[in-house]
């Protein structure tokens, strides 16, 4: 009985090269980036979080607008007194 090869396989070429030989596609010269609008807006917005987080929390027109009112003792009185304990209050509370 004889049994023939249902693959001719040559001992002397592996089969594996032999496949590969075609040629490999070249890559592109350059990178590229596409960037969607929606990430150019979520850009802007970042960035104009970043800068309201950089800037100052003083207001010094309004400190010096305070210091004087305190300064006149004519502004401390009881009224004033009660209604900044209970915004304090408020704030701690609420």
């Amino acid at each position: 009985m004889t049994i023939d090869r249902l693959n001719s396989i040559d001992p002397i070429r592996d089969p594996q090269k032999a496949a590969q030989s075609g040629r490999t596609p070249r890559p592109a010269r350059g990178d590229s980036v596409a960037i969607s609008s929606d990430a150019a807006e979520k850009a802007e917005l970042y960035t104009a979080v970043e800068i309201a987080k950089a800037a100052p929390d003083l207001r010094t027109d309004r400190i010096a607008e305070l210091k004087a009112k305190i300064d006149d003792p004519a502004y401390l009185n009881d009224a004033v007194i009660s209604l900044t304990a209970d915004r304090i209050l408020d704030q701690l509370l609420g």
